[in-house]
């Protein structure tokens, strides 16, 4: 089992509380009506969280809410981009209050779905693209404009990011989360994180707040199903393939 870490210098994160405002809110729609936002009032009481859950949860939308109500643009970036497609900051963000000690307005929202469209933003503001380090996030690999985010724009305040690994391989993951830790262990940032990833899931005293199956709910890592499918898969992918791949029986549809 995995020892929970206190949050470092004793101050905790500095986004403590994310709650849900109903009044004037009509439940039964979208996205109120995803079970994990019913009734939304999250304790954040360390420096690294990771949302889990499936595919449709609610965990992509909540982060872009939490980002809008932190001034960051929807599709991405810091309170000094103005990189936005859509102006409609969202009806889930106009009903969540954020509570802070000490707030903060420094960080940066980073979601992998538009990061090419980011990184063509950046291209055009060549003062920018210096802070990014001087080179065009497109003349990199994927991975390595991931990389090259991490290590030149996260110092001080607070990182919310929208599956991080997707262009990271597990070595590269690793090293990001070398990034996390140099940041966080001694107060400097607080990281949200929604994440399909079991090696990020591992972090050493992260929580891991699950989406699944109603009210969110902190889990254990070795009881996501992130974890327990990739273990059971690596133990035997020959029994998953057999499964995957059987051919449907015809008595069986008689």
């Amino acid at each position: 089992m995995r020892r929970r870490r206190s949050a470092p210098s004793g101050d905790g994160p500095f986004l403590r509380r994310i709650t849900l405002i109903p009044d004037g809110v009509d439940l039964k729609r979208h996205p109120f009506d995803v079970p994990a936002l019913a009734g939304l009032d999250l304790e954040l009481r360390t420096n690294v969280t990771f949302l889990v859950g499936e595919n449709g949860s609610g965990k992509s939308t909540l982060l872009e809410a939490i980002a809008t109500c932190c001034g960051f643009s929807p599709e991405g970036g810091s309170r000094d981009h103005h990189f936005r497609t859509r102006d409609d900051p969202g009806e889930l963000a106009a009903a969540l209050r954020l509570s802070w000690r000490p707030k903060v307005t420094d960080g940066f929202f980073m979601r992998a779905e538009s990061f090419f469209n980011f990184a063509t933003y950046l291209d055009g503001t060549a003062s920018s693209l210096q802070r990014y380090g001087g080179v065009s996030l497109h003349a990199q690999s994927h991975g390595e404009s991931f990389l090259a985010l991490f290590a030149n724009r996260f110092d001080r305040g607070i990182y919310l990011l929208d599956e991080p690994e997707a262009a990271l391989s597990p070595q590269r993951q690793l090293s990001f989360l070398k990034v996390v830790h140099d940041l966080e262990s001694d107060g400097r940032a607080q990281f949200l994180i929604a994440s399909h990833s079991p090696i990020l899931l591992a972090y050493p005293g992260a929580t891991l707040l699950g989406l699944d199956d109603g009210p969110i709910r902190e889990v254990r890592w070795e009881e996501t199903a992130h974890y327990v499918i990739t273990r059971d898969f690596l133990a035997s992918p020959a029994r998953f393939f057999a499964h995957l791949f059987a051919k449907d029986d015809p008595e069986s549809e008689q």
